[in-house]
């Protein structure tokens, strides 16, 4: 299946008729004055400097309690999160629905050395965002941080001993390291583990899917063991837990065939969200300072090359392997279309759905979802001083892709300019 990828590039654009430069569709839903808005955002995420300055003041500036969520709420907060409640978000996602975009809610709470009375807090949230999601018939996913129920430090200890271990399963490696932990730190992650299954047992209970954020690759071992033992627990006959792979790490295209075939052996359905990654220019950096190999993919060509082989094998095996698309290039998301039509699938089969960031890929998320396309924007919430974080990735991202502050602006651009000429 390693070449079918190319294949389809080359068949794409006559078996396949989705376009993403449809502005008409991809904008429908925002007025002049939200156009013009983002239009203005994106240029200032275009200018390096003030987006190294901004990530750098706004975090402290938000610590310090200094008067900027109003600057903050207005601007980037706006352009990426649903609302600080789960309220406001209501607005965002019926808005959303009127387009046949659902949604994959996201309580933007993020990692820390934190107490038990703060991570359990986190899980009743995750919980409360579960009993509200259904509810609602557009949003058929939650996402969860384990970074949000489990103490830093407690994960990264884990997966050094996990690392250490001489076991050749990701299983048997966590089982070995659970019992090298002191009996105050098992006791503690079997509150960790507590937490998880009692958010699955009420997304089951509800019938949500539930997507686990991937995390940097020092804490993330633990995280990817024990969502499969939540697969393994809940994913039987239909897809509830999904694991979240970074497919710029080099070995995570390895990591997807040998979770198939552990569901293929232990006869549950592998659930994966396929993303590009979000914490590279950190990897690469601790690699530096700490003196060991970076877990990165060498370029970008390679990294595109895995994540189309990704799509490749898990439409292969589409029968036992749920997957998201959850990327803003073009082209994977052609070819996921073409590869399900080339194959004999229905573009709604069951275990495929679509999902772009809110605040941006509009050109894509919304022609999908023309096309009939199961799809859906993440959608964020959470006070402003909590979602700091996602909102410095999304400026450092949008800073640093190549090329996507520009398509974002082109678009935009394109649409403001239709509408002039009507």
């Amino acid at each position: 299946m390693g070449s079918a990828y190319i294949c389809a590039y080359i068949g794409y654009m006559t078996t396949n008729e989705i376009s993403f430069n449809d502005t008409a569709k991809a904008f429908e839903y925002k007025t002049d004055k939200e156009l013009r808005k983002a239009h203005f955002l994106f240029k200032l995420m275009g200018i390096n400097w003030m987006v190294k300055l901004g990530t750098r003041i706004t975090p402290w500036a938000i610590k310090m309690n200094l008067p900027v969520k109003g600057i903050i709420r207005n601007t980037i907060f706006q352009q990426f999160v649903g609302g600080e409640t789960l309220a406001e978000t209501a607005k965002v996602a019926d808005k959303l629905e009127a387009y046949h975009v659902q949604v994959i809610l996201d309580y933007g709470v993020e990692g820390g050395d934190y107490d038990d009375v703060s991570l359990d807090h986190a899980g009743d949230e995750f919980i409360k965002v579960i009993d509200y999601a259904a509810t609602q018939a557009n949003i058929p996913f939650m996402s969860i941080k384990i970074t949000g129920i489990a103490r830093t430090g407690l994960l990264e200890k884990l997966d050094l001993l996990m690392h250490a271990s001489g076991a050749n399963t990701l299983i048997k490696k966590y089982t070995n390291a659970i019992e090298q932990l002191e009996e105050v730190e098992k006791n503690e992650w079997q509150k960790v583990v507590k937490r998880f299954t009692k958010i699955c047992e009420v997304a089951k209970s509800k019938n949500i899917g539930v997507l686990v954020d991937a995390e940097e690759t020092w804490i993330q071992d633990p995280v990817d063991a024990l969502t499969m033992l939540m697969m393994d627990a809940y994913n039987k006959g239909k897809a509830l837990v999904y694991n979240t792979l970074q497919m710029y790490r080099h070995d995570r295209l390895a990591f997807l065939k040998d979770t198939y075939t552990a569901g293929h052996e232990r006869n549950f359905i592998v659930a994966v969200k396929l993303v590009r990654g979000a914490y590279m220019e950190k990897e690469r950096n601790r690699a530096m300072e700490k003196g060991y190999p970076s877990p990165i993919q060498p370029d970008k060509i390679t990294c595109d090359k895995d994540y189309d082989e990704a799509i490749a094998f898990c439409i292969q095996h589409i029968h036992q392997v749920a997957i998201i698309v959850a990327s803003h290039n073009e082209k994977s998301n052609l070819l996921t279309t073409a590869l399900m039509q080339q194959n004999g699938h229905s573009l709604q089969h069951p275990h495929l759905h679509f999902s772009q960031l809110y605040g941006m890929s509009d050109n894509i998320t919304f022609n999908l979802a023309a096309a009939g396309c199961s799809v859906s924007k993440y959608l964020p919430f959470g006070p402003i001083k909590d979602v700091v974080p996602y909102l410095m990735r999304r400026a450092q991202e949008n800073s640093s892709v190549s090329g996507q502050t520009g398509r974002e602006l082109g678009l935009i651009k394109k649409e403001l300019q239709r509408r002039q000429e009507k």
